[in-house]
């Protein structure tokens, strides 16, 4: 983009983030890095472990961090949580019998210490399905007007077709520049 090229004519380096992008298992998240690093989407296998990947977008270097979100791996996210910038939190919007698990989930990671302040993105997910549940709703449901320590955003998408995503990476991006004031 722009921003890019201004700073290549400055010769200033890139800033680099740590994201870590979390979430029950087939809420999406391989799907949306790969969507995030314009790879096919296609084709995904479960994560077993993590996936890492380097997105450039807005002149920032995002290194992304995609953790399993099967029940054996989720004692590990805390293990990853050190220096990061930002949470990405991806909630599969059509499997409404997991959204009190989700919600748990959630709200034990934005109390680790580690944490605090962090600014918090969570996309509904798989927005493309009839049986999708509303942003708005999903929301209220993990009660996210209670975080009052941190910036939050709500954003509906579909990591699948790629809707939404955009407008999720623009949050991140407004995110970073009220930091580097």
């Amino acid at each position: 983009g722009l921003l890019s090229v201004i700073q290549r004519l400055k010769g200033s380096p890139e800033q680099e983030l740590r994201i870590v992008l979390l979430g029950l298992d087939n809420a999406g998240k391989t799907t949306l890095l790969k969507r995030l690093a314009s790879e096919e989407v296609s084709t995904i296998m479960p994560t077993q472990g993590f996936n890492i990947k380097s997105v450039h977008s807005h002149g920032f270097k995002l290194n992304v961090w995609d953790i399993g979100g099967q029940r054996s791996i989720r004692p590990y996210w805390r293990k990853y949580l050190g220096s990061t910038d930002l949470l990405i939190y991806v909630i599969d919007s059509a499997d409404q019998k997991r959204f009190e698990e989700t919600g748990q989930e959630l709200a034990e990671l934005t109390e680790e210490s580690s944490l605090m302040g962090v600014p918090l993105l969570v996309f509904a997910n798989k927005q493309d399905l009839v049986t999708a549940a509303p942003a708005a709703e999903i929301a209220e449901g993990l009660s996210l007007h209670t975080y009052r320590d941190r910036e939050w955003q709500i954003q509906a998408c579909s990591a699948l077709t790629g809707e939404g995503v955009q407008d999720g990476m623009n949050w991140i991006s407004s995110q970073i520049m009220k930091r580097k004031k």
